[in-house]
């Protein structure tokens, strides 16, 4: 009954009344969603008020956040005390180095996306020292409630579900121009953050002393930077790291993908045809899920060794124009740009559904939908049908934005690789002597990689086997690693 009236509640805030949809209207009724099932569990009664126009405190007086809702805060508390269940490497590495204080004088500012787990991520580095000020990487993914519960735990963050564009830049600029208080480390993810802090406060920019990047797209500007001689500080490639690339990037990707999908068209997937663009990790994390549940998939590449891979794997590898027409879904995980254009658009079959899991909305032209002929139809939270004047609906999820964070949760196990991999990182740059590390994008240490995912072994109840002396001297290695040469493929 309960759950009934919650989803009556969600169809009539969104009538679907034909007409067509200004861009404007597009932006600002996006903004105001409440995606109760999945993500965030916010009352969206008070939508309509700018977190902005609030005057809000924490129960300590506090008023350096904005937020959807301080009074989530206790619930919001509750999110984050399950996500520690299923990050216990995390806590662990918590415990092993608060009495030390690795972090103590860090002042590091974050952009990425606001969950219960990244909650734990942002806690622990407080606990090992550090001062954070954080923003959200995503105008969808933002959990209201953990939000709440950090501005109530005194943690400077600037996020809500559904920010439009300008609040986006504008709580990125609230974490940075601060009065009495500068950033030394940048945590981010998708580049972003660090673009503003480069072209906004290059000052401050060179202050900074390390910068740890966790996305494709975000490593890709800071290569450009370091190939322009324009990265003026050291950068972590975190994206690249084998606990990122084979965890979170796959696995990750592999369950939270169906989730996206299911909670926001209730699609059944067997015999369905679907076309992934993209074979990466994240691309064959997709194609494995789908495939387990009886779709016929095809995969887009450029790169011949990701597409003789999809071969082998049981995939047949296309260009998108020769399977637009006939396909039920695409999903797009390039980390590219008018990945499905607008002429791809045109050509797909009616209730074809669209969607992204990259880290950008850039992988969908969805620009080239805000026309006059078109008309947009919001039907769920997160879920429009663009309508052509002939009558075809295509079914577009999240405006083109990262799917699973944005229309549902994901694995918390997994995102507990990823951000210990990152909170390693961060320490590994904040304490590094003087002239390790030079001005340049560098990958974390093999030695760390090994470490975070032993601590996450334990998990498992899973036993390593140990060299002997004789066995490590025959190998050429040392018995406590690391195991690999840095040029090994996992």
């Amino acid at each position: 009954q309960i759950q009934f009236a919650d989803d009556m509640q969600e169809f009539t805030k969104f009538p679907t009344k034909t007409g067509r949809r200004s861009l404007s209207r597009s932006i600002s009724q996006s903004s105001t969603d409440s995606y109760s099932s999945a993500a965030s569990y916010t009352d969206s009664s008070d939508d309509e008020v700018s977190p902005r126009e609030k005057q809000q405190t924490n129960s300590k007086g506090s008023s350096n956040f904005c937020v959807k809702n301080i009074k989530q805060a206790e619930f919001g508390r509750r999110e984050i005390e399950i996500a520690e269940q299923d990050m216990s490497a995390l806590i662990s590495l918590r415990k092993r180095a608060q009495g030390e204080k690795p972090l103590a004088g860090a002042k590091i500012v974050g952009c990425t996306h606001i969950t219960a787990q990244t909650a734990v991520l942002i806690e622990t580095l407080c606990a090992l020292g550090a001062q954070c000020r954080w923003s959200a990487c995503n105008i969808y993914s933002t959990q209201n409630e953990v939000a709440a519960a950090l501005a109530e735990a005194g943690v400077a963050v600037f996020a809500w579900k559904g920010e439009s564009e300008d609040d986006f830049w504008w709580c990125i600029d609230r974490c940075v121009n601060v009065d009495g208080w500068q950033a030394n480390m940048i945590l981010d993810d998708g580049g972003d953050l660090t673009h503003w802090v480069y072209k906004k406060y290059p000052s401050v920019f060179k202050k900074i002393r390390g910068i740890v990047e966790e996305s494709v797209t975000g490593v890709h500007r800071l290569y450009q930077l370091s190939k322009a001689g324009k990265l003026c500080v050291p950068a972590m490639n975190v994206n690249d790291s084998v606990t990122k690339q084979k965890f979170d990037n796959l696995y990750c990707c592999r369950e939270s993908i169906l989730d996206g999908l299911k909670r926001t068209t209730d699609v059944m997937f067997g015999g369905k045809q679907v076309v992934v663009c993209g074979y990466g990790e994240v691309g064959k994390g997709c194609c494995a899920a789908l495939k387990a549940l009886g779709a016929i998939v095809y995969v887009t590449e450029i790169d011949p060794i990701c597409a003789l891979q999809a071969c082998m794997d049981g995939f047949r590898v296309v260009k998108l124009s020769e399977v637009i027409r006939q396909v039920d879904v695409v999903i797009t995980c390039t980390g590219n740009k008018n990945v499905v254009t607008r002429e791809h658009l045109d050509r797909m079959k009616n209730s074809c559904i669209v969607c992204n899991m990259g880290h950008s909305n850039t992988e969908i032209d969805v620009t080239s939908l805000r026309m006059p002929e078109l008309t947009w139809e919001r039907v769920r939270s997160q879920v429009d049908h663009v309508i052509w004047p002939d009558g075809k609906r295509v079914v577009l999820l999240a405006e083109g934005r990262l799917l699973n964070l944005s229309c549902s949760t994901v694995p918390t196990f997994v995102l507990s690789i990823t951000a210990t991999t990152q909170a390693l990182a961060l320490i590994e740059l904040y304490n590094a002597p003087e002239g390790r590390y030079k001005q340049d994008v560098y990958l974390l240490p093999k030695k760390m990689d090994e470490y975070v995912a032993s601590l996450h072994l334990p998990s498992f109840d899973a036993h390593l086997t140990e060299l002997t002396d004789d066995q490590a001297k025959y190998l050429g290695l040392n018995k406590n690693g690391p195991f690999k040469p840095n040029y090994y493929r996992y």
